[in-house]
């Protein structure tokens, strides 16, 4: 058992002043493995004293110094790799593909906004104006559970490079890997202030941030509700804020698509990271011509995904975070057959041989329309719907039939054809035939699925403001 009783303020480990306690689990085994002191509205309030007073000088700070700093940051993330990998592997149950990913994404987000850094202007001339892009001032991070490394170090390092300080609250349901990735941090040797950690509710520290009249930017990933919840509390003081929220992403294979090559991409893109992303390629868009090919093989490709504990390297599907994330997908599998959808492959409860564990059969409903809730709603898990369109036209029409705008995917031989599609697609990113992720490009939503962006230079301007000085 882990007892993680400390919160990090001002390059200090320290107790938290909130007496409340969490449990933590594994997720493959139910079994408690430690629990979590949580910190309130004091600990927020001293965090942010450290931020406003380290602000003043990490304001001024130079280029070179804060390049500096961000190579720090990922030296002392990469020389714990393996200690990253696995706890996140036993506290979040994230199989090998994508711990493999999670870790080096997180330690290479400092260097990728160090990149951005050298080649970025933060004085600029208009005509007879000399525009300066200076730091909007302390910022908070909450983010959430589905990958506490990468969130907390991107937001980070994106703080960093703009010259502002961070009180950030992850997920009290991630706590040991919040404590492992703090050690890192800490070891890179900033100064104090710069960055603070505080474990907590998000109804008690991510309100407390939201609401704090030292905060100026808030840089918020997780649910739409959330997100909203956020938007309210920030607009009293008229915060800056950036947020990631839900998806539920289109994944359009057009009928020209190499079937046997795209197969394995579609689930890819609707599995990912057990099914718990907010970019999960979740409504699988199936011309009715190849409908039943489809049925065919995605149904066979699901059969032979192995589901169980990451300790295996062959699983490719691991366990939901927690009972209450299981109970929400059970619910929606069983909605999906109450809506008249008909199940190609998966359904409710357990997989076969795994009798503990918060674990999902993967599944696919066909017979699915867009107005379905299962095709609406964002499961957070590892179920798909294949909702079958005519033509290019029909496909686009209910691709951009949702509330979210977050990420789209579509898969075909012609790649101008692919583009054209991409083209009418309302989302913040659409990925092509499975083109790998740029870690410089924006990342953002449109519609409910978020405000901003994040990822080089779009994600640090937005912890900036301009000031124009005419003369």
């Amino acid at each position: 058992m882990r007892t993680i009783d400390a919160i990090y303020i001002n390059g200090s480990f320290v107790h938290p002043h909130g007496r409340e306690e969490a449990p933590l689990f594994n997720p493959a085994t139910e079994e408690q493995i430690g629990t979590v002191r949580l910190g309130n509205e004091q600990d927020v309030d001293k965090a942010v004293s450290a931020a406003k007073a380290a602000f003043t000088s990490q304001s001024q700070s130079s280029k070179a110094e804060r390049i500096a700093m961000l190579h720090s940051l990922h030296d002392a993330v990469a020389a714990r790799a393996s200690d990253l990998s696995d706890v996140m592997r036993e506290e979040y149950g994230a199989p090998a593909p994508f711990v493999g990913f999670s870790v080096p994404h997180a330690a290479t987000s400092f260097l990728q906004m160090a990149k951005t850094l050298e080649n970025y202007e933060f004085r600029r001339r208009i005509g007879h104006a000399e525009i300066e892009m200076r730091p909007a001032g302390v910022a908070a991070a909450i983010t959430p559970w589905n990958s506490n490394y990468g969130f907390i170090c991107n937001k980070l390092a994106t703080a960093i490079a703009a010259g502002t300080t961070m009180v950030i609250k992850p997920s009290e349901m991630s706590a040991i890997q919040t404590q492992i990735l703090t050690e890192c941090l800490h070891a890179a040797g900033l100064p104090n202030g710069v960055f603070n950690i505080v474990n907590g509710y998000g109804h008690v520290v991510g309100a407390a941030l939201s609401a704090h009249r030292d905060i100026a930017k808030i840089s918020f990933t997780g649910s739409t509700a959330t997100g909203q919840a956020i938007l309210q509390a920030a607009s009293a003081t008229l915060k800056r804020v950036t947020l990631e929220l839900g998806g539920k992403s289109p994944n359009i294979v057009l009928d020209d698509a190499d079937l046997d090559v795209v197969i394995p991409q579609v689930l890819g893109a609707g599995f990912a990271n057990s099914g718990q992303a907010c970019i999960a390629g979740t409504r699988i868009l199936a011309p009715e011509s190849r409908l039943a090919e489809i049925h065919d093989k995605l149904g066979k490709a699901v059969a032979a995904l192995k589901v169980g504990d990451a300790i295996d390297p062959a699983v490719s599907i691991g366990p939901m975070v927690s009972q209450k994330q299981w109970d929400r997908v059970q619910s929606y599998i069983r909605l999906g057959q109450e809506e008249g959808a008909r199940l190609i492959v998966g359904g409710g409860s357990r997989p076969e041989g795994l009798d503990r564990g918060w674990f999902v059969r993967p599944t696919i409903f066909s017979g699915v329309n867009n107005d379905m809730r299962i095709a609406r709603e964002e499961i957070f898990g590892p179920v798909l719907c294949i909702i079958p369109y005519r033509d290019d036209a029909h496909a686009l029409e209910i691709a951009n039939d949702t509330v979210y705008g977050l990420q789209a995917y579509v898969f075909s031989s012609d790649v101008s054809r692919a583009k054209r599609m991409a083209e009418g697609i309302e989302a913040g990113r659409v990925v092509i035939n499975g083109a790998p992720h740029e870690p410089l490009a924006p990342f953002g939503g449109f519609k409910q699925s978020g405000i901003g962006r994040e990822f080089g230079a779009y994600g640090l301007e937005s912890f900036l403001e301009p000031r124009a000085v005419l003369s």
